[in-house]
């Protein structure tokens, strides 16, 4: 991160618009445009997420929009994840049910608060080992292709915890 810092304070001295005023406009165009490539570019990659899922992408590996993979690959939902996922969504109908059937609101929203324990310490566990398999793709050690598979791997899963966790911000805001 320091290096990504020092390389994009570096690059921005040398294109910032500001220092092309008195250039043609056609420099003053361009400026703007590697300017702007070059703050899209850092926003990327100061973001742990937004880093991985860039190489993912360029590497050939990431998610389309509709959750498959490019190239033919669809990965599977660890079964531990699963059985998460499934307690989860019990849980959640449970609680649908509770509120339908009028209980107090500090009852299913202790319920609620309850369930999402768990489902956050899975995201916060798998942020830590996105940022140590990013450490281990920086240094180049072990193989490559073996830490690019763990990566997507986190990532699609890290896909799945969050809308996990955004469904019950919906419960508890609802």
């Amino acid at each position: 991160m320091a290096d990504l810092e020092q390389r994009y304070r570096a690059l921005s001295r040398q294109f910032h618009p500001d220092y092309f005023y008195n250039a043609s406009a056609a420099e003053r165009r361009q400026s703007l445009e590697r300017s702007s490539y070059l703050n899209d570019a850092y926003r990327a990659l100061k973001n742990p997420v937004g880093r991985v899922e860039y190489l993912l992408k360029i590497e050939g590996v990431s998610q389309s929009a509709d959750g498959s993979q490019q190239g033919g690959h669809n990965p599977k939902v660890p079964a531990s994840l699963l059985e998460e996922v499934f307690a989860l969504n019990e849980e959640l109908d449970e609680i649908r049910e509770l509120k339908a059937g009028g209980a107090p609101p500090a009852e299913w929203q202790a319920r609620l608060e309850s369930a999402r324990e768990p489902i956050e310490a899975k995201r916060q566990e798998h942020e830590s080992q996105l940022d140590l398999l990013s450490e281990k793709w920086d240094s180049g050690e072990g193989d490559r292709t073996a830490v690019l598979a763990a990566l997507n791997e986190r990532i699609l899963e890290r896909n799945y915890i969050t809308n996990l966790l955004a469904g019950i911000e919906k419960e508890l805001s609802s």
